[in-house]
């Protein structure tokens, strides 16, 4: 039997001090544990995909959440192999790139479990958007999902400029991070009913059964893996060379 690796992506958006003080105890934890992966901090938050041993990434994931000052939730999944060939902490502007102003405070969008996302984008006229990129969205998406056909997550506004705002919006993304952060802005923006899938399509992949699951196709993941199934196994539908472009798109 193979050995077996668990992959942990997390997010929240807290406020962060002294990021560079905070990369360096990242990366000494990291080496501490043995967990590869890239941690993103911003003074906004922090945005995590990590791999390691099941036993040292608890003990890692306890320290870092001490450290964030946060409890996120956090989606798992396991893997033959690391995942990841290096540990990186990134320092960046935002943990989430929107270009885009957007208080997160003020307005949020309405949150949707998995068990209540099919009934939600079923409902007749409601718009259901893939927040994700048009590379991602030809791997997999949902049944009957928009193609903003963007190449960035900051074009992802544009595609609203035109929209009636009395529409009702149902969007989604890999782990939920993206539709976190323009469900506030598409709320100031006077969209009245924005509803974002709660843990994103990971969360859906971990909690529905394929039987009734909207899920067609992979799903893109940000690790070697490239994509995974409905059973969040290495998914097999990406061919050698959409997965060089994807690779090279995730660097």
């Amino acid at each position: 039997m193979s050995e077996q690796f668990t992959i942990a992506t997390f997010y929240e958006f807290v406020p962060l001090e002294s990021l560079s003080k905070l990369k360096e105890s990242l990366l000494e934890l990291m080496a501490e544990h043995e967990v590869s992966g890239t941690i993103i901090v911003a003074d906004e938050g922090f945005n995590s995909t990590v791999s390691g041993k099941q036993a040292n990434l608890d003990k890692f994931l306890s320290r870092v959440f001490k450290l964030f000052g946060a409890n996120p939730k956090v989606n798992f999944s396991t893997h033959d192999s690391p995942g990841f060939k290096r540990s990186k902490v990134k320092i960046k502007k935002e943990i989430v790139t929107l270009k885009k102003k957007v208080n997160m405070e003020f307005a949020r969008g309405t949150h949707v479990s998995p068990s209540e996302w099919n009934k939600i984008i079923l409902e007749p006229g409601t718009i259901v958007v893939d927040a994700r990129n048009d590379y991602e969205y030809r791997i997999g998406t949902f049944k009957g999902a928009r193609n903003p056909e963007t190449e960035s997550f900051s074009e992802l506004p544009d595609y609203f400029e035109d929209r009636d705002p009395q529409t009702p919006i149902a969007m989604f993304c890999t782990g939920g991070i993206r539709c976190e952060k323009l469900a506030p802005y598409l709320v100031e923006k006077g969209f009245a009913n924005v509803y974002q899938l709660e843990g994103g399509i990971l969360q859906y992949l971990a909690d529905t059964d394929s039987s009734e699951s909207l899920w067609v196709g992979d799903c893109f993941v940000f690790d070697d893996r490239i994509a995974v199934d409905q059973d969040l196994n290495k998914g097999s539908s990406v061919d050698f060379s959409t997965e060089k472009e994807l690779s090279r798109k995730k660097q």
